[in-house]
């Protein structure tokens, strides 16, 4: 077996998307060759209503898939298909945008007023980028958990592992999405297969992510009322890229560690994006928009 190094640390950035909803973006319009399948990775998490009510009004996709998964509160969405309904504290959505969907997500806080979700976006290869769209809704009921002799605990939404299947299936980039709990103190070795890319999201507690000679500390932004920003050794909206290998360690901190672990098969093609639409050319990019003028995107 052979220990992936950790390639690159990130700290999710606040930005602002949709009509003013506050979140965290760990990677996403920029360069994400590394991150092949995956395009996009956001952390959308308040308490105050006001920075996340006015959501994601009518918006279009084209050549892609988005996951969204709930941990607290709820999204409600509809689509230029018909379809619509609404996500629950466990909760995931797999949308295959395909040749092209409007939709509209709106998210709304539990009864203390919290939020929390994550939207991760996937690359459709040439030959899968004008298929027919589709939704997987999957309640969380139906979510596999395996639970280790250790107290390690995994959700497995998509993907195979430690002989349990998730719900989510027929998804281009075969991706494994894994939400992973280790205890406090507990170190614990993850299988990833070698020929995917992998990256890991630390959003409770903190942990250390080992390659073969050093460890590495996952790092926090922390504000200080009134003083510089300093840093910490946590995991809180920190992700870690890794590089080739077919294993992962992790060492939990004295609160345990809870991340999602996420991996997929590389698609190795050009890409072309603008805003909500990724397409493998400047020509087909165009095309695209100028169907959403000339209002024929939906086919």
């Amino acid at each position: 077996m052979s220990l992936r190094a950790v390639k690159r640390i990130i700290d999710a950035r606040p930005t602002m998307e949709g009509a003013g909803v506050k979140l965290h973006r760990a990677f996403g319009f920029g360069q994400t060759s590394d991150f092949d399948p995956f395009l996009l990775f956001d952390d959308f998490r308040n308490d105050n209503p006001a920075d996340y009510a006015a959501g994601f009004p009518w918006h279009p996709h084209r050549g892609i898939e988005t996951i969204t998964y709930v941990l607290a509160g709820s999204v409600s969405h509809a689509d230029s298909l018909g379809n619509q309904g609404s996500l629950g504290a466990g909760d995931v959505q797999w949308m295959t945008a395909g040749r092209g969907i409007l939709h509209q997500e709106m998210p709304k806080g539990n009864d203390s007023g919290k939020m929390h979700g994550f939207q991760l976006w996937a690359n459709l290869p040439s030959s899968m980028k004008m298929t027919t769209p589709r939704y997987q809704d999957v309640s969380s009921k139906d979510i596999p958990e395996v639970i280790d002799d250790d107290g390690t605990s995994v959700r497995i939404i998509c993907g195979s592992f430690w002989g349990k299947t998730g719900p989510v299936d027929g998804i281009a980039a075969e991706p494994r999405y894994l939400d992973v709990r280790v205890p406090p103190g507990k170190r614990k070795t993850l299988p990833v297969e070698a020929s995917r890319h992998a990256f890991a999201y630390i959003f409770e507690g903190s942990g250390l992510f080992r390659n073969a000679s050093r460890p590495f500390g996952v790092l926090q932004e922390s504000p200080v009322e009134g003083g510089p920003i300093t840093r910490e050794e946590t995991g809180n909206r920190s992700l870690v890229l890794f590089d080739s290998g077919d294993e992962i360690t992790v060492q939990a901190g004295d609160a345990g560690v809870r991340f999602l672990l996420v991996s997929g098969r590389p698609i190795q093609e050009p890409v072309a994006w603008y805003g909500p639409i990724v397409m493998n050319t400047e020509d087909e990019l165009r095309q695209a928009y100028a169907e959403l003028r000339a209002g024929t995107f939906i086919r």
